[in-house]
Order: C-alpha cells, then sequence, then structure tokens
C-alpha cells in the first residue's frame, strides 16, 4: 500500500511539473511530444472511420464505394431514408446541447470554450458522419475529420489536466491530423489547422502540428498506402496567354461560391425554426429525390471529381452537377446533417472549372479541361472557406502537381476576393455558426490572451495570511520578502495587498509596539479577489476579472477533496502586460 501510495505521489508530482512547463508558450519538446501522440491518436480514429464508411459502401455498391449508380434506383432512395430515420434516434438520444457539428463545431468550441471538446460529441461525429455517408448524403468526409481529430487531441490534453493554452494547440494538432490522415496531405493539414482553426503562426504551434499531421499520415499510410487523391497526369500552365482566362475562371468561382455560402445559411436559418426530427426526414427525402434523380451527387462524389479532372464530362453533365451537388449539400448540411462541406466544395469547383474550359474551348479558345478543373477544385475551397493557403496546398498535394502553383494563387486569389469583398461573404463555416445563433469573433488580443496561460504570468511571490495577526507574525510573513500578501479566512482569499504596505506600516509604528494588527485597516491599497483555475488562459482571467468585479485574482487548483492550492496572484496590469 505505502509503494502504491509513493507511486501515485510521484505521479501526480511528475504531472503537475509537466503541466506548470506547458503553461508557458514555449515548451516546445513536451508540446512536440503530445503532438505525435495526439497524431497517433487521430491517425487511429479516422483509419477506424474510413474502413467502417467505406467498408459499408464497399459491400453494398460492389466494391466500389463511389458507385452509387450501381445500385438500382429503389435501393438508392432507400438508403438515405434509412440512415435518416439513424440519426434522428442518434441525435435525439445524444445531441443535447449540441446545435453544429464538424469544422464550424471545434471553432466555436476554441473560440469560447478553450477548445474543451467532449467524448459524447466525438461519438456523435463519428457513427452520425458515417452514417450520412453510408446513407448517400451529399456530404464530405473532411469535415467530421476535423472534428474527430480536435476531439482526440482535445479529450487528450483533458485526460492530463493540461492548461488550456496547450489544449488548444493538441486541438490544432488534431485539426492538422484529420486533414493529414483524409487524403495523405499532411502539409495541407498543417496549414488548414493554422490557418482556420489556431488563427496563428508561431513556432511553438507549427512544430507539434507539423508532427501531429505526419503522425497520422503515417497511420493512414500504413492502412491505405500512399496514392495521389485523385488519378490524373502532372499539370501546368501551357500558355502565359490564358492568364486571363484564369482571372475570368476566379470571378466565376468566386461568384458560385457566394452562391453557395448564401445558400447554405439560408436553409440554416430557415432549419431554425423545425424541429430536428423534421429537419433530418425533410433531409432523408430531399436526399432520397435526388439518389432517384442524380445519384452521381450522392456521398464524397469523388469519382465525378476525377471524371471532370480527366475532361471525360460532357457540356450538359458538367451544367447539371454544378447545380445537383450546389442544391443537395446546402439542402443537406444546411439542414443539419452530420457531414463536411469541403469536399462537396473540390466537386463543386471542379465540376465548374470543366464547365468554363468547355466553354472557352466552345470560343476557340485551346485550353487544357482538365487543368481548369483543377484550378476551380483550389477556387472554389479557398473562396467558400476563406482558406486561401490550405486550398493550393491541398490540390498540390491531392494531384502531385507542382506547376499549379502560380496559377492556382491568381485564381484562387481572384475567387476569394469576389466572395468575400464584392458579395460580403464570409468562411462556410463562420455562416454556419451565425445561422444557427451563434455568434462568432476572434481580435488579435483575444488569440494573444488564448496563448497563455495563468500559470505562465502570474506572481508565485505571496503567502497566504489572516486578517489580524501579531507584531511577530508580521515579521516572519515578511521574512522571505513577498511582493504581496493573499488575505483570507476559512472560506477562502478575499483580499490582496503589497508587502510593502505592511512593511512600511511596521517601520512607521517601530519593533516594541505588541498590538495587533488589522491588515484591513492599515494604510495601503487593497485589492477584491477572484478565484482563477491553474489551468485557465489569460482571456479566461481577463473574464473573470470582468464578471465577478475583482481587481486581482488568485490562482488554485484542488489537490485533494475540498483542500485547494493556492500558486500564485494575478492582477490587470499583469495581464495588460502580455500584449502591450
Amino acid at each position: 500500500m505505502v509503494r502504491k501510495t509513493d507511486r501515485d505521489n510521484w505521479i501526480t508530482r511528475r504531472l503537475e511539473s509537466l503541466q506548470l512547463k506547458l503553461a508557458r508558450p514555449d515548451a516546445l519538446a513536451q508540446l512536440a511530444f503530445l503532438g505525435i501522440i495526439a497524431g497517433i491518436m487521430t491517425g487511429i480514429v479516422i483509419v477506424a472511420f474510413r474502413l467502417l464508411a467505406e467498408g459499408v459502401l464497399a459491400m453494398l455498391l460492389s466494391g466500389n464505394p463511389e458507385n452509387y449508380e450501381a445500385l438500382a434506383w429503389q435501393y438508392r432512395a432507400l438508403l438515405p431514408i434509412f440512415a435518416g430515420l439513424f440519426l434522428i434516434l442518434l441525435f435525439q438520444f445524444a445531441s443535447k446541447g449540441i446545435h453544429v457539428l464538424g469544422v464550424a463545431r471545434v471553432m466555436e468550441r476554441m473560440a469560447y470554450h478553450q477548445g474543451h471538446l467532449r467524448l459524447r460529441e466525438l461519438l456523435l461525429q463519428f457513427f452520425g458522419a458515417a452514417a450520412a455517408i453510408i446513407g448517400g448524403y451529399s456530404v464530405g468526409r473532411e469535415g467530421p475529420h476535423v472534428h474527430l481529430g480536435a476531439s482526440s487531441g482535445s479529450l487528450l490534453g483533458q485526460w492530463l489536466r493540461l492548461p488550456n493554452n496547450s489544449i488548444r494547440t493538441l486541438v490544432g494538432c488534431g485539426t492538422a491530423a484529420g486533414i493529414a490522415a483524409s487524403f495523405n496531405t499532411p502539409l495541407a493539414g498543417v496549414i488548414f489547422a493554422l490557418e482556420i482553426v489556431m488563427l496563428e503562426y508561431t513556432i511553438a504551434s507549427f512544430i507539434p502540428v507539423i508532427l501531429a499531421a505526419a503522425s497520422a499520415t503515417l497511420v493512414s499510410i500504413a492502412v491505405f498506402g500512399n496514392e495521389a487523391g485523385f488519378d490524373i497526369p502532372t499539370m501546368e500552365l501551357a500558355n502565359l496567354a490564358h492568364m486571363p482566362l484564369v482571372l475570368l475562371r476566379g470571378l466565376a468561382v468566386g461568384i458560385l461560391s457566394a452562391a453557395f455560402i448564401h445558400s447554405m445559411q439560408f436553409v440554416t436559418g430557415i432549419g431554425r425554426s423545425f424541429a430536428l426530427w423534421q429537419r433530418f426526414l425533410a433531409a432523408a427525402l430531399i436526399a432520397a429525390l435526388f439518389a432517384v434523380l442524380l445519384p452521381e451527387v450522392m456521398g464524397i462524389g469523388y469519382d465525378s471529381v476525377n471524371d471532370a479532372l480527366l475532361g471525360e464530362l460532357g457540356l450538359f453533365a458538367l451544367a447539371l452537377l454544378v447545380a445537383g451537388k450546389l442544391l443537395a449539400t446546402s439542402l443537406s448540411v444546411g439542414l443539419g446533417i452530420p457531414g463536411g462541406m469541403i469536399g462537396p466544395s473540390l466537386f463543386i469547383g471542379a465540376v465548374l472549372g470543366a464547365l468554363v474550359a468547355n466553354l472557352f474551348v466552345l470560343a476557340g479558345f485551346e485550353v487544357d479541361v482538365g487543368f481548369f478543373a483543377l484550378l476551380g477544385m483550389g477556387a472554389m475551397m479557398g473562396a467558400s472557406l476563406q482558406a486561401p493557403l490550405a486550398a493550393l496546398t491541398a490540390i498540390m498535394e491531392l494531384t502531385h502537381s507542382p506547376g499549379i502553383i502560380m496559377p492556382g494563387m491568381v485564381v484562387i486569389i481572384t475567387a476569394s476576393l469576389t466572395a468575400s469583398e464584392l458579395f460580403r461573404k464570409e468562411s462556410l463555416f463562420i455562416t454556419m455558426l451565425k445561422a444557427s445563433g451563434m455568434d462568432y469573433s476572434t481580435t488579435p488580443v483575444l488569440q494573444a490572451l488564448r496563448r497563455i496561460v495563468v500559470a505562465g504570468t502570474m506572481s508565485k511571490s505571496c503567502v497566504r495570511t489572516e486578517a489580524t495577526i501579531g507584531q511577530e507574525a508580521a515579521q516572519e510573513l515578511l521574512q522571505h520578502k513577498p511582493a504581496w500578501l493573499i488575505i483570507g479566512s476559512e472560506k477562502g482569499p478575499h483580499t490582496l495587498l503589497r508587502a510593502a504596505d505592511l512593511a512600511g506600516y511596521l517601520e512607521a509604528r517601530g519593533a516594541d509596539n505588541d498590538e495587533t494588527i488589522d491588515l484591513m485597516e492599515i494604510p495601503g491599497r487593497r485589492y477584491g479577489l477572484a478565484p482563477i483555475h491553474l489551468q485557465a488562459t489569460l482571456q479566461e482571467a481577463q473574464e473573470q476579472l470582468n464578471n465577478s468585479n475583482a481587481e486581482a485574482l488568485y490562482v488554485q487548483r484542488q489537490t485533494a477533496p475540498g483542500i485547494n492550492r493556492v500558486y500564485g496572484i494575478l492582477t490587470r496590469e499583469m495581464i495588460d502586460a502580455t500584449y502591450r
């Protein structure tokens, strides 16, 4: 028993040491190791998800998980109906308090809950998204992968009781790992995590996120191999004279992207007026209709994307697929079906790119249809997500076409500016959050405060004392030259006083005075105190100061039932000094 207790105490001490080290924003070695663990965890979860969804689809669709067209129309129509009924049961019992899933959920939890995600929503996303994809709904897998990865990283950090800034980093690690494991695109995963979820580019973020993405990619490659996402030849811009056409291509994608975002916003807003089961039932019936009339838009649809890249689709088919995929995705995701929007944006972009290229051919221009389809993929993703760098990196890694970089930059920026500046559209994720009734905002100051935990800023130079003490006790308090005195009672600390004020008072009254000293009455400035947890970020500390009307905080953590240890104090001035 003694040995077990000693071992537990040693583990507790080591864990506490790790927690305090991670409170600093420069704890690279520790974060790097945790990034690898988060990446491996995410890779395993993503592999399990893909094996489930793709395995079931392979059994249903004669070995090809994309070939919904092989099913008779009656069976195609039944798939989304059965999946919808399953989703209704699943969400009725498990979705309490969860209004949105996928990337939007991760962004919301990062902005307002320090990246804390729950096991319940991981399971909800896992089985819900798998059912949606198997059921043939027009959704992607990348958004669910991001949520699954972010949840894996967050749960790891919560299990280790890490500071909230480290949990946020692990959420970024899981996000990158989720994207990386989807297509074996580690660099795109890193850029996406930093550009969309973490909203920062720092060395402390880069290193663990890169390691997480690489680790998840290795896990994915070990199971699924290292083939490119799309089976197409290497592409590049053959003629610089076609650059005006590239610009026109970007403008067209930007317009369609704005329409896509608007339709998603409209459907989501309308859906809020209905109960969950009503929305899911409507989505199931709509998906069944598309399954009968236009099965090519069912599921992820990367087989159609590959056909567009190879120039194998006619003009009418391309136009039909653009309109069908946009409507099917808006109605599915907008009504709450737990799927992603990245895959559909790639689909719409590729097909629109091929459509525009065919129009250029009819106008007498000699252009490569596949090349313009590839540009469309990147432009649609960049404009819809407002993530130009992630989009450029994704299409380069998916197709192994480095020659796409320069024209890709031009078309993606043109499309992004058209959607954001001409039509005043925010990203799909922010639009979904706001349409669901949630606010989302961030500022450079908030980002700076979220990166640092109170333990990395607090003053440890403090001692606890009662309000009334004797001369000798007062001198003992000052023996180790603390900066602050934490005044409290059995109920806990309530006031903060500078130690210098007590020292000045003792010097003024003389050493022979035996009268008791009331620290609440002596000359000096006193700060009202409120508690803050050791794991909290400076953003949470600032919110606590504002909400409690306190002037300072004492940093604490429960070490045993009913016992809280005070680690230090934090004033508003200390917080302000971190970003001024």
